[in-house]
C-alpha cells in the first residue's frame, strides 16, 4: 500500500511518500514562501523523483489540525483535490499526534504543542514506550499556565515538540526538571511521520472520502472570535 502523505500545518511543509510502513521518499522544507505555491510542486516533483503515478497512491494522508488556519486549509484542500480526482481515499490524522511518531525510538511522554497565539498552545500529551504511542489526553488548546501546572504531575521523562517549544519551555522556565526540548531535527511535524499514523489508520479502517475530509480547528479563527465578541457571542 502506497500512501502519499501531506503536512502544511505550521510553517514547514512537508510531503512523503511511504509503502508499508517504509519511507520511499520525503521533501521538507521551512521558508517564508506560503504553501499555496510550494505544495502542489513539491507533490509533482517527489512522484517524478520516485518513478510514482498519482494513480500508484492507495491513500493520501493530511495533518488536518489543529495548526495554523491557513495552512491547514491549503492542505486539507489540496489533498480533497487530489483524491477526489483520481477516486483516492483520504486519512485524516492529528497534527500533535503525528508529532508524537517522531520519538518512536525513545521512552518518554511527548508533550506536542502549536503556538495558538494569545498564551496559549494547542497540546496533546502522548506516551511512547517500546515504539508504542498511547495518546493521554484529546487534541486541546488550553493556556500555557494550565499546561505548567499539568506538567508538574506528570512523572517520567518528558520531550516538548512542535512550532510551541519555544515559547513552552521559556514559560515554564526550571519548574519542571524532567522537562526538555525536542532537538532540531525532530521538533517539528513531519509527513514521514504523518505518514506512520496514516498506516495504522487504514489498518483499522479509519479512512474518508475526499467529499468528508474535513479541516480540525480546535478553536474559531480571530476575525470569527472578534465579531462574536462584538456580538456577544462564542469567542473561543
Amino acid at each position: 500500500m502506497k500512501i502519499l502523505s501531506v503536512d502544511t500545518s505550521a510553517t514547514a511543509a512537508s510531503v512523503a511518500l511511504s509503502e508499508e510502513g517504509k519511507l520511499i521518499g520525503e521533501t521538507f522544507i521551512n521558508t517564508s514562501l506560503t504553501h499555496s505555491q510550494t505544495l502542489i510542486p513539491m507533490v509533482e516533483q517527489l512522484l517524478n523523483n520516485t518513478k510514482t503515478e498519482i494513480s500508484d497512491i492507495d491513500a493520501i494522508a493530511v495533518n488536518a489540525g489543529p495548526g495554523s488556519f491557513t495552512g491547514v486549509r491549503i492542505g486539507v484542500a489540496a489533498v480533497k483535490g487530489l483524491a477526489f480526482a483520481n477516486n483516492i481515499p483520504c486519512v485524516s490524522v492529528s497534527t500533535l499526534e503525528s508529532m508524537a511518531y517522531n520519538f518512536l525510538s525513545t521512552d518518554c511522554i511527548v508533550c506536542a504543542v502549536m503556538d495558538a497565539r494569545c498564551s496559549q498552545v494547542y497540546n496533546a500529551l502522548f506516551e511512547i514506550k517500546n515504539g508504542v504511542v498511547t495518546r493521554l489526553c484529546d487534541d486541546r488548546a488550553l493556556s500555557l499556565d494550565d499546561l505548567k501546572n499539568e506538567l508538574l504531575s506528570v512523572d517520567g521523562r518528558i520531550i516538548i515538540a512542535g512550532d510551541g517549544t519555544d515559547i513552552t519551555c521559556k514559560y515554564i522556565g526550571n519548574e519542571i526538571k524532567n522537562a526538555e526540548s525536542a532537538p532540531v531535527n525532530l521538533k517539528y511535524q513531519r509527513a514521514s511521520s504523518t505518514a506512520l499514523v496514516a498506516f495504522e489508520m487504514i489498518n483499522n479502517g479509519q479512512t474518508v472520502s475526499a467529499q468528508k475530509l474535513m479541516p480540525v480547528y480546535l478553536r474559531l479563527p480571530q476575525a470569527q472570535r472578534e465579531l462574536n465578541k462584538k456580538l456577544g457571542g462564542r469567542t473561543k
